[in-house]
C-alpha cells in the first residue's frame, strides 16, 4: 500500500537519536484520514484516492459536498485532498489511514503553503546583491536595468522583479521520518517543513529513491 496522509504542522523541537546526536525535527499531527473516494482507470481514466481530514459540523458543509459524503455514508471532514496512486484497488471507501502506515527512517515528500512575507524587493525575494553604498552611488537596492535598447523594447517574461513573496505551495523532497508516535498520531520529521504552525500539509512516500 502506498504511503499517503494529510496532517497539521505543530511546530519544531529537537530530540536525541540512538547515537546521542541532536536532531532538529518538525512535529506533524497526521491523520487519521478517511478514504472518501477511490478513482480508477476504468471509470475516471487514472488511479487516485481522495482523503478527508479534520472533523467539521454538518451546517458548515456545502450541499454538493454533503451529497458527496452522504453517498458513501462518510462523516463530514473539513478538507479533501486527492493523491495519485499506482493501484487504487489497494484502498476502499471508508478505510482509515493513520500514521501507522509509516515507519521510522522512511523518506517522504511533504507539501504545504509557505509563509507569506508580503511585497519584497529583489534582494530579499531573489537573493540579488545590492549596489555600492558610497562614492556618490544612487543605486542601492534597485532591480537593475530592465531595458535592452530599442530591440526587443520590452521586458522579457520571467525577469526577476519585486513582488509577492511566499504564500505559495512548496514541496520539500526526501525528508526523513525520525519517529512515528502512533498513539498520539504524530510524525517527527527531520528538518524544516513548509508553512506556519497550524497549517495543513500533505505527506507521501518520496519519488526519489
Amino acid at each position: 500500500m502506498e504511503k499517503v496522509i494529510i496532517g497539521k504542522k505543530l511546530g519544531m523541537t529537537q530530540i536525541f537519536n540512538e547515537e546521542g546526536k541532536l536532531v532538529p525535527v518538525t512535529v506533524v499531527e497526521a491523520g487519521p484520514c478517511k478514504v472518501v473516494q477511490v478513482k480508477n482507470e476504468v471509470t475516471d481514466g487514472y488511479n487516485s484516492i481522495q482523503l478527508g481530514y479534520g472533523k467539521v459540523k454538518e451546517k458548515k458543509v456545502t450541499k454538493p459536498l454533503k451529497g458527496h459524503f452522504d453517498k458513501n455514508e462518510i462523516e463530514y471532514t473539513k478538507m479533501l485532498k486527492e493523491f495519485r496512486v499506482a493501484d487504487a484497488g489497494e484502498f476502499a471507501v471508508g478505510q482509515d489511514i493513520t500514521v501507522s502506515v509509516f515507519e521510522n527512517g522512511d523518506q517522504i515528500d511533504i507539501s504545504g503553503i509557505s509563509k507569506g512575507k508580503g511585497f519584497a524587493g529583489v534582494i530579499k525575494r531573489h537573493n540579488q546583491t545590492r549596489g555600492p553604498m558610497s562614492h556618490g552611488s544612487k543605486y542601492h537596492r534597485g532591480v537593475g536595468s530592465l531595458g535592452a535598447s530599442s530591440s526587443p523594447s520590452r521586458v522579457f517574461k520571467g525577469k526577476k522583479l519585486p513582488g509577492q513573496m511566499g504564500n505559495v505551495n512548496v514541496t520539500v523532497q526526501n525528508l526523513q521520518i525520525v519517529k512515528v508516535d502512533a498513539d498520539r498520531n504524530l510524525l517527527l520529521i527531520k528538518g524544516a517543513v513548509p508553512g506556519i504552525r497550524g497549517s495543513v500539509v500533505t505527506i507521501k512516500a518520496t519519488v526519489k529513491k
